[in-house]
């Protein structure tokens, strides 16, 4: 006999993770002058590094441009992820709906988890967008093999999904932490640009090894399968361990804002 608070009467996970999916899809499709703009802001900072840096640079700087196109496409990935999941936990505090999903037959953990995946699925649409344009913009040919970069891109994209986490767990018990939130947007340049090769401890910060390995699959056309065991374990290993610390983080967050009564507040 099925207990009421069971899932499965409500039709299941998968019924939540398609919910999910589908109201964050509508959302952002509800409000299109945003999402245009959206799309239209970030084609259009590539841009202007793009034909700024040719003008000024000249050649030197078009023999870097397969890095750039890849950093760049890396780091909308990065922030879409971050600033999406902050921004939602943020949303749904601001607007008293937060507290609805500890009362779900499904529990808080397997929301949060299916908005996560929902994020980082929209994300994927509207970074493949802009990276569509880089590379007609610039005339860059990349390899695409999607058996390689998907992957990657997925696992390094899961360690700014953590620290977006975190943000939003703060967020919830301190409110209003926006300098900071900022602030460790501009941080995810350092990281995705920083010199792994040179300083190798550097590949165990979030989304370091993941950059150094998709420049390797789209410029170089490594493969996956090409990546020595030590390479893949790091960024399997930092991707899910910074994921799981950002969700212990914003677990304990959220309790504490509940033992003080300041969950739904704004």
């Amino acid at each position: 006999m099925t207990a009421v608070g069971d899932p499965a009467r409500t039709g299941g996970y998968y019924h939540l993770l398609k919910a999910v999916v589908y109201r964050d899809l509508l959302i952002w499709v509800r409000y299109p002058l945003n999402a245009a703009l959206g799309l239209f802001m970030g084609v259009f900072f590539f841009a202007l590094m793009f034909y700024g840096g040719t003008l000024v640079a000249g050649q030197a700087f078009s023999d870097s441009i397969e890095g750039l196109v890849v950093g760049y496409f890396l780091w909308t990935l990065s922030l879409g992820a971050y600033s999406g999941i902050m921004n939602d936990i943020q949303s749904e505090a601001s607007w008293g709906t937060l507290e609805r999903h500890f009362m779900t037959p499904f529990g808080f953990g397997p929301v949060v988890f299916a908005k996560s995946i929902a994020i980082v699925f929209r994300t994927f649409v509207t970074s493949a967008v802009v990276l569509a344009v880089m590379l007609l913009i610039t005339g860059t040919p990349l390899d695409l093999n999607l058996v390689t970069v998907l992957p990657v891109a997925l696992l390094t994209v899961a360690g700014a999904l953590g620290l977006g986490l975190v943000m939003g767990g703060l967020s919830v018990l301190y409110k209003r932490i926006s300098n900071v939130a900022n602030l460790l947007q501009f941080a995810f340049i350092g990281l995705i640009s920083a010199p792994v090769f040179d300083i190798p401890w550097t590949r165990f910060l979030p989304l370091v090894q993941g950059s150094a390995m998709l420049q390797r699959a789209m410029v170089e056309g490594t493969h996956l399968w090409e990546f020595d065991s030590f390479t893949l374990a790091v960024l399997v290993g930092t991707s899910v361990g910074y994921l799981a610390l950002g969700y212990a983080i914003f677990g304990l967050a959220t309790r504490r804002a509940r033992r003080l009564g300041v969950l739904g507040d704004y």
